[in-house]
């Protein structure tokens, strides 16, 4: 059992990374869709955290701070960022009523959803370790 750790924070960043290294099917997914994107999350207990995952080469990265280069970027506030970590907010309705930004490549985003499907597992065993 892996410990627990606060989100957003640099362990639960790490802890994502190292699930996401882990992860064959995830690994091989990220050679077949090429996408950087920054997530920037507002008003958190930690200030402002922003973090990103590049999948560029074959290579997969997840780390804090921004992407070299972002296709995408999506911010959003605390709120907003834990109800769709915790399932109480759906993350499509959260965009479409601008609770989510997004500023970049949309064909970009649909046209990797392979990855970010792939990335639901990641997200969902990490976060059942994750003090909201």
């Amino acid at each position: 059992m892996s410990a627990r750790v606060d989100y957003l924070s640099s362990e639960w960043i790490t802890a994502v990374a190292d699930r996401i290294n882990a992860n064959s099917e995830i690994v091989a997914v990220a050679r077949e869709n090429s996408i950087s994107v920054t997530q920037i999350v507002t008003d958190t207990p930690l200030g402002d955290v922003t973090y990103h995952l590049e999948s560029r080469d074959g290579k997969l990265s997840f780390a804090s701070g921004p992407a070299k280069v972002s296709d995408i970027a999506f911010t959003q506030d605390w709120q907003t960022a834990v109800g769709v970590a915790t399932g109480k907010i759906n993350a499509q309705e959260a965009f479409i009523s601008g609770k989510i930004r997004f500023k970049g490549d949309h064909e970009r985003v649909i046209a990797t959803q392979p990855l970010f499907l792939a990335l639901d597992a990641v997200f969902s065993a990490v976060n059942a370790n994750t003090n909201f």
